[in-house]
């Protein structure tokens, strides 16, 4: 089980089967603070839909980047966080993240990103990732702002959220970039 350690009380950890109760009781918890901009939040109605959840992420090929990671903040779970709709061909992918309500604004998610990115870059060979956010989530997209991802423009009715379509900001950042700023010591 691989793990990515942050800081003394948070890491993350690729997800396993045995984190399904507790992702699943985090998402019931949070169930109406989750599903306003979360899609999966509505068909995901008991432990085994976040089962099936898991087993579908684990069963993809041994040399993926679609990695989820539970962040682990004080020892528990607090949400999960992960690459998807990785390119390798063309060296881009997504990070997608979500965390628990009563978690929210003590700068988890910003430093679980921090890791993923560096680990991106220096471990996948990435070029690029971007980070899509609803453009009505003004808390989630703080996150792709204060790492300093570019904003690239509006995808319009880019995700269906429960109900009715939502148009998406785009936020990216390049290796380059991202080089940059380490060396410049600009983020976090």
């Amino acid at each position: 089980m691989f793990e990515i350690n942050i800081e003394p009380d948070l890491k993350l950890r690729e997800i396993q089967m045995s984190d399904s109760a507790f992702i699943f009781s985090i998402i019931d918890r949070d169930r109406e603070y989750l599903r306003e901009w979360l899609p999966f939040v509505d068909d995901t109605r008991m432990v085994e839909d976040t089962e099936n959840f898991i087993k579908s992420v684990l069963a993809g090929p041994a040399d993926r980047i679609e990695t989820v990671y539970v962040i682990i903040y004080e020892n528990q779970p607090a949400g999960l966080i992960g690459y998807r709709n990785t390119d390798r061909a063309n060296h881009k992918t997504e990070l997608g993240y979500w965390i628990a309500k009563d978690l929210q604004g003590k700068g988890i998610v910003t430093k679980a990103c921090k890791a993923l990115i560096n680990f991106a870059f220096e471990i996948f060979n990435m070029n690029r990732i971007q980070i899509c956010v609803s453009i009505d989530n003004h808390k989630s997209k703080a996150i792709p702002l204060r790492l300093g991802f570019k904003f690239e423009g509006i995808q319009r009715a880019g995700e269906y959220l429960n109900d009715h379509f939502t148009n998406l900001e785009i936020y990216s950042m390049l290796r380059s970039e991202w080089a940059h700023q380490s060396e410049n010591n600009e983020t976090l």
